[in-house]
């Protein structure tokens, strides 16, 4: 496919870290053979059959899929099986939304060009999953995206949350923290939509025509409180098996406090053009044919939701390839194979990639290759309503993963584009030898190439020429994907990887994320499926290959810097915003400025942030450095012991964060009020966030520890 790139990385011969010289010839060797027998035909026909019906967690067609690859991986030679749990997955049986005479679609019906998406018996409906059933009505008022300071907005133009249902567009946070916020200010019932300045005309041209979505689609997706704990609601911190003790439902605390529905700008049009009260600010005016008043409505809405509180079983399909060397050393390879529909692109367009790589390291042992570090591939079930899967598959094997796994390397959805590096940033120098090695197949540059292109393209213009000079950064691991529990709950090692940036439109999580619409403008041809493919699989057999394992601490040490440096500058602005802030209030500046024919509401004063005592993290991110460097001299002469390289993301691990002891990374961690998006230092930074100076600084000292424990791991490898 990419014979000529090969070739030239084999006479260039440059050096793959972790490996010594005599080896880096070989390892070349046997990747320019699996470039070689990655096809995206079979990723095209593993999808056709993946898609060809409905497979939510629990349905018929999930286990149809599940035996299927299972097939697959016995036919490589794989010692397969597929591991069953028993969640939780709420189904609907009642959606209703009215108002007056006027009652919502909340359909998505058949689109003739596309046979591949059509309406299905089988198919789910749009839903939220992990709401509470609910029988409400009141006035409506739109929250923006529903996030913290959109509340804030509302409170300055005097709108009065409580009692009332809520409508919030889709977009500036994770889903699941609109109901939670929306219930927090006193809501009775939260309404999310996709606009289409968002997600629609205002981006292109809508399916069919287009690949953008159409007034009749609509996002499903989960809403349980999954930055408290993700996996199975009754089942918090332990494995969901079938004899597992089950909390009750009324005591799950990641569903939500109020009814939950999505539905498309199509139904949503006559809720927001029945809005009345003040004009909603500029940048919440979405692109609907209508004007965005705030609210509250002049007419009630209606809002019921109820749902079949079903346990259903879960099925992961685990296939593994023994290691000549280290057999009790894992690297994990994994992508979910359940969807809210057909999930084309969402997630079968990543778990087809992820099976070519299988197939392709089959064909590899085949031929004489053996991994000297077991390979663990994983066709993860539930990821889309809590990370289901995985996290109970890990919960169950936690004691055994602790002392074998040495990272674990995801993949989600896939598409044309640029390539996308999150992870453990011990893994950075790592990576950027991998995609340094992958060759784009439009451009005909290496994807490293085209990833600091664009990178210096949108930096300042002082910070251009170190975008193109330099490693990329990689970006900090939040959740939102497979990943979650390896790194934030276990302290393994975690990748998240994939393209995009260039396909032609979105279907996330509508019954049009079909093939057809991922052949005509997300992949055409599963192009960039196979450059996953080619990726992945260099993750995987350069960690499994690896003389010594390619973990490299001083990336690591300057981010956290970085990190720290945030924390800093976060204390700064506030107590100078803050500041400011209250003395507009005192003095009546602020009411001043307020046009006396608007309701407007001034804010009051808040407390000023002290100065935080930060010394304890300072001292442990100036230690780290110190300790990084002294190991990558020590490296130059003789090899750090994998058990050793294997313990140091274990280390940053601390005893949970507050009010969520699930999460106990001490750097990496999903944000409170984000969802998916990190926090880094994410106990220091909440807490200063909010107010909690006392905790910000308890939270200085323990991630301080942890800093501190990863550098005595690092100093005593060094001596």
């Amino acid at each position: 496919m990419v014979w000529a790139f090969i070739v030239a990385a084999l006479l260039d011969q440059k050096p793959l870290f972790g490996f010594n010289a005599s080896s880096v010839q070989t390892e070349l060797s046997w990747e320019a053979r699996v470039d070689s027998s990655i096809d995206p035909r079979d990723q095209a026909q593993w999808m056709r059959t993946l898609t060809a019906r409905p497979h939510h967690v629990g349905s018929a067609y999930g286990l149809i899929n599940a035996e299927f690859m299972l097939k697959l991986y016995q036919s490589w030679g794989y010692d397969a099986q597929i591991e069953r749990f028993y969640v939780l997955f709420p189904t609907p049986k009642t959606r209703l939304l009215e108002m007056g005479s006027w009652r919502a679609k909340l359909f998505e019906p058949t689109i003739p060009s596309d046979p591949t998406g059509k309406a299905s018996s089988e198919a789910l409906p749009l839903y939220n999953c992990y709401s509470i059933d609910g029988d409400v009505k009141g006035k409506l008022v739109y929250v923006n995206y529903g996030v913290p300071k959109d509340y804030d907005t509302l409170e300055a133009h005097g709108i009065d949350i409580k009692g009332k249902i809520v409508i919030a567009r889709y977009g500036g946070s994770w889903r699941g923290i609109k109901p939670k916020v929306a219930a927090e200010h006193g809501a009775i019932g939260c309404i999310i939509y996709s606009d289409p300045r968002d997600d629609g005309y205002g981006q292109g041209d809508v399916y069919p025509k287009g690949g953008w979505r159409n007034e009749d689609g609509g996002q499903r997706g989960s809403v349980a409180d999954m930055p408290i704990y993700p996996g199975d609601p009754l089942t918090p911190g332990y494995g969901a098996t079938k004899d597992a003790k089950r909390i009750a439902l009324k005591d799950a605390i990641t569903l939500t406090k109020i009814p939950v529905l999505p539905i498309s700008y199509g139904d949503a049009k006559p809720l927001i053009e029945s809005l009345q009260g003040p004009m909603a600010p500029p940048d919440w005016r979405g692109g609907l044919p209508v004007p965005y008043h705030l609210g509250p409505s002049t007419t009630d809405v209606h809002l019921k939701v109820a749902f079949n509180w079903d346990t259903v079983e879960a099925r992961d399909v685990i296939a593994k390839l023994p290691g000549s060397q280290y057999p009790d050393e894992w690297v994990i390879r994994g992508n979910h194979h359940d969807a809210w529909v057909y999930g084309a692109q969402d997630p079968i367009s990543g778990q087809v990639a992820m099976l070519n790589e299988a197939k392709a390291l089959g064909g590899l042992v085949k031929d004489g290759w053996r991994p000297k570090r077991t390979i663990v591939f994983c066709s993860w079930d539930g990821e889309e309503p809590g990370l289901l899967g995985s996290t109970e598959w890990l919960e169950t094997h936690l004691d055994e993963l602790t002392q074998k796994a040495v990272a674990y390397v995801n993949t989600d959805s896939n598409s044309r584009g640029f390539v996308g590096l999150e992870g453990a940033h011990s893994l950075e120098r790592f990576l950027n030898e991998v995609v340094r090695d992958v060759q784009d197949p439009e451009t005909k540059v290496s994807v490293l190439e085209r990833a600091k292109a664009r990178a210096a393209v949108n930096a300042a213009p002082a910070e251009k020429e170190a975008a193109l000079t330099g490693d990329i950064k990689i970006g900090a691991l939040g959740s939102g994907s497979d990943y979650s529990s390896f790194i934030q709950h276990a302290g393994i090692a975690a990748i998240d990887l994939g393209y995009g940036g260039e396909g032609d439109g979105s279907q996330y999580h509508s019954t049009y994320d079909s093939y057809d619409w991922v052949m005509r403008f997300s992949d055409p041809g599963l192009v960039y499926g196979g450059v996953l493919s080619e990726t992945g699989a260099r993750v995987v057999m350069r960690l499994a290959d690896a003389d010594e394992l390619p973990f490299e601490f001083t990336h690591l040490a300057k981010t956290v810097e970085g990190y720290l440096k945030e924390l800093s500058a976060l204390e700064d602005s506030m107590r100078l915003e803050t500041q400011e802030q209250n003395k507009l209030i005192e003095d009546g500046t602020l009411s001043k400025s307020f046009d006396p024919t608007k309701t407007n509401v001034a804010p009051k004063p808040k407390d000023v942030p002290p100065f935080l005592n930060l010394a304890p993290l300072q001292n442990a991110v100036a230690r780290l450095a110190k300790a990084a460097n002294a190991l990558e001299v020590k490296r130059k002469s003789s090899a750090v012991p994998d058990s050793v390289l294997i313990a140091t993301e274990r280390a940053l691990l601390g005893p949970g964060l507050p009010g969520r002891p699930w999460y106990r990374h001490t750097v990496v961690a999903p944000g409170l009020y984000t969802g998916y998006g990190v926090k880094t230092f994410p106990g220091v930074r909440e807490a200063i966030e909010q107010r909690h100076w006392k905790e910000a600084e308890d939270q200085t000292v323990i991630a301080a520890a942890a800093l501190d424990r990863l550098s005595s791991i690092l100093e005593k490898a060094s001596q």
